[in-house]
Order: C-alpha cells, then structure tokens, then sequence
C-alpha cells in the first residue's frame, strides 16, 4: 500500500484515495497523469489548470501568493464537511513536512485497520473488507 508522489494533486488531494482511482473498472491514473484516462472534471479543472499555477515555480498551490484561493476554499470546505479531509490542510503539511512525509502520515491515516488496505476517502468503509472507517 505505497502511494505515489504523483498521485497528489496540486491542490493536495491525495488521488490515491479517490473512489475514481480505486475502482476496478477504468480507474483514473490521477490529476498528474494523462487526461484520457481521467474524468472530464478532472481534465478542465479550474485549480489544476490556473495559470498562477502552470507559471509557478513549486508545483503545489501552498506556493501562491493568493494561497488559499477562493476557489481552493471552496472545495477544501466541501471535503471538509462531506469527507473528513482537508486540502488545505493537507497542503500546509506538505509545505511543512515535504511530500514524502506527508505521504508517510497518508499511508498510516488512510489504512484499514482491519486489513490495511488504502481506504477511499469517497466511502465510510473500507473497499477491501468493508469494516467501516
């Protein structure tokens, strides 16, 4: 169960905990990887595609001078509330901590305790063994 540095997004979602990456059928390689083998709302995504980002020199949104963006609010307050994960959050940790440590703390975070597989952050149980979160 390792997660992969590309699978975090410049927002700090962690794709790998995504239910579109973990599904069996037609998963998505994440917001880093190849736009065909991703949801349309992926691939036109206002954060992963804003200029202030694609001109930046860190590949992360913590590095923006308007960090956090309105828009970077918005979806953090909705995974927040919905989701129990912040992307805000989960950005200032990377700042803090760099990504290979905040990969380490999402490994541990985000493991079953039952069969520790990687948990999706989309459902209330795990997708493996199904004992709830």
């Amino acid at each position: 169960m390792r997660i992969d540095v590309s699978m975090i997004a410049p927002c700090g979602m962690n794709c790998a905990l995504c239910i579109g990456h973990v599904r069996d059928r037609n998963p998505c390689v994440g917001c880093l990887g190849p736009d065909d083998s991703k949801p349309n709302h992926c691939v036109v995504c206002r954060i992963k595609n804003c200029e202030r980002l694609v001109n930046a020199d860190a590949p992360f949104c913590y590095a923006c001078d308007i960090f956090p963006c309105t828009r970077l609010k918005q979806l953090d307050k909705r995974y927040r509330t919905k989701y129990g994960m912040s992307m805000i959050e989960n950005l200032q940790n990377i700042e803090k901590l760099g990504i290979n440590e905040f990969i380490r703390n999402e490994e541990e975070r985000w493991k079953c305790p039952e069969c520790g597989s990687l948990l999706s952050v989309h459902r209330d149980a795990c997708l493996v063994c199904g004992k709830p979160k």
